[in-house]
């Protein structure tokens, strides 16, 4: 199973095992069993302290428990084979077990401990799923931590009945006690969020104690990341908060235009943003800190109020606006009735889930065409719609999608309904923009790809200046119409929204706050004066 790389990589991080650790596999005869059986004993094969049975009992075939030897009340269950984009979270798991302590605050650790209830987590995953693996993280640590969690991950295309029986066409797909939990992904600090019933309290309480900022940064996105790496380093007390810190790039792929890193993924260029921000003392980076309301300044020098969604205000001297967008919905009738019950946003992560089956892409552009591209590898036909009279992706990315036979391409074709039998969808009716007439396509799921809309409703009640398509207005120097307000990234007017953009622009922001910040004193210090 593994190849000799792997295992000369995961024999090392075996090293790290402080306690004996357990593995307890439920077997069948089928190939997939006798694929976990061999690497489970591979997996033992490379360190004293890691043992396999195969005397499991479990319903799921194949599937197996990780648990210290010591303790068997703390245990998380795989239920398929984790490797793909789930190999790392299989090599965290084990070490986990192991007693190798995470790469996770000690408040947080304690915050899972402290939980009361019994949670009985079920998560669906698939291999190629980039968005997965911080969910599968996310339960399997609180499941060693806590006795009275559970954790059994789940690979969809292993258990495809049971995927079908729960109607799970989105992944990451997540049940709590045999209910549906959520779907999509989620970070530890999101899922406890959810389950601890005082985490609002305790975050806004915590979040209002803190001091006034130099520079508060909204957004932690690359542009926000940017941005506060250059306050920090002019030596400004910095602040970011983020409703889920690294944006868009939790969501993104393949990168290959960023330039100095010939090749990396959102999640991967995510984390080395985080280690890069926790580098620096002087920012402090607040996690799901979600905007509420802008309440600016009376003067020049003044404090700027930022109100969150939990209640708190944080307050600063100088505000870098870089809350990004999302993925643009259609709008229409249906859309929001089936979305992760065949209306996806994601066709890395939720693609393998429609195998052999027909599909609908709507949008021309680049990212629709490329999903159109990566979908018919997979699916059995794809069906692209577009708005407009012809296609606006590249023309080689064109000329790849008229190369495949399984592809259909409707242009200047209005989708006007997602159509569904009340469980899952059933197809897609558009309207023929030349001649006035509907047609159905008969399909099993939609993917969304029309483009971004800027995260900037919080914004719409404060003084800020908005364009007509909800943008931040800045100029060339990223500043805004509000004295010590400056924005940077997607939901600003800045063209062409790419990462590179959104960092340079977070860095221009940056240093137009600094400039801002050395001609203004504080007020409290002209009063003083």
């Amino acid at each position: 199973m593994l190849d000799a790389t792997m295992t000369q990589q995961l024999k090392a991080y075996l090293e790290n095992l402080r306690e004996p650790i357990e593995l307890v596999a439920s077997l069948g005869d089928d190939d997939k069993s006798r694929q976990t059986r061999e690497l489970l004993e591979e997996i033992s094969a490379l360190s004293e302290k890691v043992s396999a049975s195969f005397d499991g009992d479990d319903a799921r075939k194949p599937s197996f428990i990780i648990r210290r030897a010591s303790d068997a009340t703390k245990w998380v269950r795989f239920a398929g084979l984790p490797m793909g984009h789930e190999f790392t979270s299989l090599v965290l798991a084990l070490l986990w077990a192991g007693g190798h302590p995470p790469k996770v605050e000690q408040e947080v650790i304690d915050q899972i401990a402290a939980l009361e209830e019994d949670l009985e987590f079920e998560m669906y995953f698939s291999l190629s799923c980039h968005n997965c693996p911080d969910v599968v993280q996310a339960l399997t640590l609180m499941a060693l931590v806590n006795p009275r969690i559970t954790a059994t991950l789940i690979e969809g295309g292993t258990f495809k009945d049971e995927v079908d029986g729960r109607d799970v066409m989105a992944v990451p797909a997540t049940f709590l006690n045999g209910e549906p939990f959520y779907n999509g992904k989620m970070s530890l600090e999101e899922v406890l969020a959810k389950v601890d019933t005082g985490a609002s309290d305790k975050a806004a309480a915590k979040l209002s104690a803190k001091d006034p900022f130099e520079v508060l940064v909204v957004g932690g996105g690359p542009g926000g990341v940017a941005a506060s790496i250059y306050t920090a380093r002019k030596g400004f007390r910095t602040g970011i908060a983020a409703e889920r810190f690294g944006g868009q790039l939790n969501d993104t792929l393949g990168i290959e235009n960023l330039p100095g890193t010939e090749y990396t993924e959102g999640p991967k260029l995510t984390t080395n943003l985080e280690q890069q921000v926790k580098a620096q003392d002087a920012i402090d980076l607040m996690n799901l800190a979600t905007a509420s309301k802008l309440v600016p300044a009376t003067q020049p020098g003044g404090m700027h109020e930022v109100h969150m969604e939990n209640g708190a205000v944080l307050k600063a001297r100088s505000l870098i606006l870089s809350t990004g967008a999302r993925w643009r919905a259609l709008g229409v009738p249906g859309e929001q009735d089936y979305r992760n019950k065949g209306v996806a946003y994601c066709p890395h992560c939720d693609g393998p889930l429609f195998k052999g089956k027909s599909v609908a892409v709507i949008g021309g552009g680049n990212s629709g065409v490329e999903a159109a591209i990566d979908l018919a590898g997979i699916v059995g036909h794809v069906t692209l719609v577009e708005f407009d009279k012809e296609l606006r992706a590249d023309k080689v990315l064109q000329d790849k999608l008229r190369s495949m036979s399984n592809v259909d391409i409707l242009v200047n074709a209005q989708t006007t309904e997602i159509t569904g039998d009340g469980n899952r969808v059933n197809g897609l009716v558009y309207k023929d923009r030349a001649s006035g007439d509907e047609h159905t396509v008969e399909l099993e799921g939609v993917f969304v790809q029309i483009g971004l809309v800027p995260n900037t409703e919080w914004l719409k009640d404060s003084d800020i200046e908005l364009s007509k398509h909800g943008e931040i207005v800045i100029d060339g120097k990223g500043a805004t119409n509000l004295p010590g307000v400056f924005a940077a990234g997607d939901c600003t007017t800045v063209p062409y929204k790419q990462i590179v953009v959104a960092m340079g622009a977070g860095s221009k922001a940056a240093l137009s706050a600094f400039d801002y910040l050395i001609r203004n004193e504080a007020v409290e210090e002209l009063v003083a004066a």
